[in-house]
């Protein structure tokens, strides 16, 4: 059980898509979750939902930092592994229905000038494994069973299985969440923070880690901008009041608008991590 949020992810599985003539395979593997205990969790009964275990606020705490810190040195691997291949990775988070995968599949289709590779997360279904499937594209599938965020060991695995070749365009989208996403590190050169004009102009201010953490903030649908409630530049303020390093780039997956800008950043993004990748001179 994850301690900082106290969900589930004993039972992540990798599934690999069939690609061109591959065939359909699962991983499991089988992993060892330490957990030191000082007291012991205090269980009781609501009657209405089951039972709910309390931890003792300085075990939690403990059980926190533990976690994440195991966390961080596995996402360090993973950018090692990355980086000796001159994969450019990215953490394309956001709520459910933001756009994600609709955006996925128009960049697939569109930016053609580096071979693109996805990462899938959700907590169940191939759905969106084979939306991006149909594109032509490599994918693998993580489901996380009852976990309601990827993490490092997780994408470990899901690397090893898709094997990338040098040089890929990797998205890595994320279960629909903008909570605890936030908080793991996958390796990734960046986060993409994905919302939608049909969210609410306040996004950045309720989700502030999530804003906090991003490279980039994606705002999807401004097609719809004339028929919802949304102010586009008060949610530029409220975002750069929680990271005023973050580029905000407004957007419609389903009209194109700002589709090119966003490619603009990816191409910036790969030079980069060549750049990274150059000997000192």
């Amino acid at each position: 059980m994850c301690a900082t949020c106290g969900c589930g992810d004993d039972d992540a599985a990798v599934i690999t898509l069939p690609h061109e003539h591959e065939h359909e395979h699962e991983h499991e593997h089988e992993h060892e979750h330490e957990h030191e205990h000082e007291h012991e969790p205090h269980r009781h009964s609501h009657g209405h939902g089951g039972d709910h275990v309390h931890l003792p606020v300085t075990e939690t705490i403990t059980l926190e930092q533990k976690v994440l810190a195991k966390n961080d040195l596995l996402a360090q691997r993973n950018r090692e592994w990355l980086a000796a291949r001159d994969i450019l990775a990215l953490n394309m988070t956001s709520s459910p229905g933001a756009g994600k995968t609709t955006l996925l599949e128009r960049t697939i289709r569109e930016f053609t000038e580096v071979p693109i590779a996805v990462i899938e997360g959700d907590q169940a279904t191939l759905l969106d494994a084979e939306r991006i499937g149909a594109t032509g594209c490599r994918v693998v599938q993580i489901n996380t069973g009852a976990g309601c965020h990827l993490d490092a060991e997780m994408t470990y695995r899901a690397l090893e299985s898709l094997d990338p070749a040098p040089g890929t365009l990797l998205f890595i989208e994320n279960v629909g969440n903008l909570v605890c996403p936030a908080l793991f590190d996958l390796g990734e050169r960046g986060k993409v923070v994905v919302i939608s004009v049909t969210e609410g102009t306040d996004k950045p201010l309720k989700y502030p880690h999530m804003f906090a953490a991003a490279s980039l903030v994606l705002v999807n649908k401004i097609d719809l901008l004339p028929y919802v409630d949304f102010d586009l530049d008060k949610c530029r303020e409220y975002a750069a009041t929680i990271n005023p390093h973050a580029q905000i780039l407004p957007l419609s997956v389903t009209s194109g608008s700002g589709m090119a800008q966003w490619y603009d950043w990816l191409r910036r993004q790969r030079s980069a991590t060549i750049e990274d990748r150059a000997p000192a001179t």
